[in-house]
């Protein structure tokens, strides 16, 4: 057999591997990966009694007791038990299980033991201090790591922002993640959990996850009042059926509801709007609502374009505000870049909105013809932004392509 040969042969069988797992994902059950944070020897925030390890532990088994009832859900685990796992395996963990989605679970710590609330991470290199104290102080584990200054090459826990030099998926799983973390927020508050939003920050533990996750703080356990709830039995209870409820919501948005999934009861305000998150910083992420900002040529230094300048991307037609439109979500990064087709790799009609300035979205395209929207789909991915995908909006306000379509 000649080499040309075989690897049209190897080629037929990586196509067929490929198509085989995609098929089993799309009709198998959803899977979700519960990480109790810390265990064993790490201890994570000890304040008052009440150490971390164990009450994540617990509230991760209630939680995964909840979704483990619902037929179309498979949990897997990262420790059942009070042992200590090395952060790169956690997230090795979910992904040997090829997990829909990833969920860390901690709680927080400060010296102001008035200090309360709950926030939930997405993976990203956002630079304020107080998020990077919170990384700093969940990464600190890899210290007890053997061997970790060799294994975690070019990183320094007590210096998240050198992740920043470390090759990250986030791109492609950074919306989902915020979507699944601001349903988390919302349950919070649907209990009178006072939340602090949806935050951005260099957490090891979620890098090398490839698939949406979140890393969520349920309170701080330095707190006298919260941290006593957070180790009682009703508390963790509670707190576990909100992000068991917040999971539920995720995978009946993106993935469809089944009969035998359970009922749901959404807050009010996530059935006006879905995507919402009560903001309590400038830091919080929000998916995107915020109107599309000018989609013409931005230089950098923010001025506006030059009427002369070449390749300028024209500004996307609007549509009729009353219908429904699709878009390609192409990318979201927390840098603003110049809307030049050079910069999307030859494509135009590129689109940009953001939320506060904290992440910016870019999106190809815009019509109300599914079809067409389908084709753009396949355009941007024979670019190279294979992690592309169709959203949709009616009324101005984003709703999932499977309601658009009906």
């Amino acid at each position: 057999m000649s080499n040309l040969h075989k690897i049209k042969y190897l080629l037929l069988i990586y196509l067929f591997l490929f198509s085989f797992s995609s098929y089993g994902q799309a009709n198998g059950k959803f899977k979700v990966a519960l990480d109790a944070g810390h265990g064993a020897h790490d201890f994570g925030a000890v304040y008052h009694g009440h150490i971390e390890k164990n009450i994540t532990l617990a509230i991760v088994l209630k939680v995964g007791k909840i979704l483990e009832a619902n037929p179309n859900i498979d949990v897997i685990y990262t420790r059942k038990t009070d042992v200590f796992i090395e952060l790169v395996e956690r997230s090795s963990i979910a992904n040997r299980a090829d997990a829909n989605i990833f969920v860390s679970i901690h709680c927080n710590a400060n010296k102001n033991t008035a200090a309360d609330g709950s926030e939930t991470y997405v993976m990203g290199m956002n630079k304020n201090a107080s998020n990077l104290a919170v990384a700093k102080s969940e990464n600190a584990v890899i210290t007890l790591e053997k061997d970790y200054k060799q294994k975690y090459e070019g990183f320094d826990p007590n210096n998240p922002s050198s992740m920043i030099g470390i090759t990250l998926m986030q791109e492609e799983y950074i919306e989902n993640s915020i979507s699944l973390a601001s349903k988390v927020q919302d349950q919070f508050s649907n209990i009178n959990k006072k939340t602090r939003g949806v935050k951005q920050a260099p957490f090891m533990v979620l890098h090398k996850a490839y698939m949406p996750r979140v890393l969520i703080e349920t309170g701080f356990i330095s707190n006298p009042t919260e941290g006593a709830l957070l180790d009682s039995e009703e508390g963790q209870q509670e707190i576990a059926q909100s992000i068991a409820d917040a999971i539920i919501s995720y995978k009946k948005e993106y993935y469809g509801s089944n009969a035998s999934d359970p009922a749901e009861k959404p807050s009010k305000k996530m059935a006006q709007d879905p995507e919402a998150v009560k903001e309590t910083s400038n830091e919080s992420l929000t998916p995107v609502k915020a109107s599309p900002v000018s989609v013409k040529d931005s230089p950098k230094d923010g001025t506006a374009p030059s009427k002369s300048q070449p390749n300028a991307v024209k500004e996307t037609p609007k549509s009729d505000s009353s219908g429904v439109i699709f878009k390609v979500q192409i990318a979201a990064v927390g840098k603003k870049i110049e809307l030049i087709p050079s910069n999307f790799k030859g494509l135009k009609n590129i689109a940009i909105s953001t939320d506060n300035g904290a992440l910016y979205k870019y999106t190809y395209g815009e019509t109300s013809d599914y079809e067409t929207a389908k084709q753009n789909l396949e355009q941007a991915k024979s670019k190279g932004y294979t992690g592309a995908y169709l959203i949709a909006f009616k009324d101005g306000k984003k709703i999932s392509v499977q309601e658009a379509l009906k």
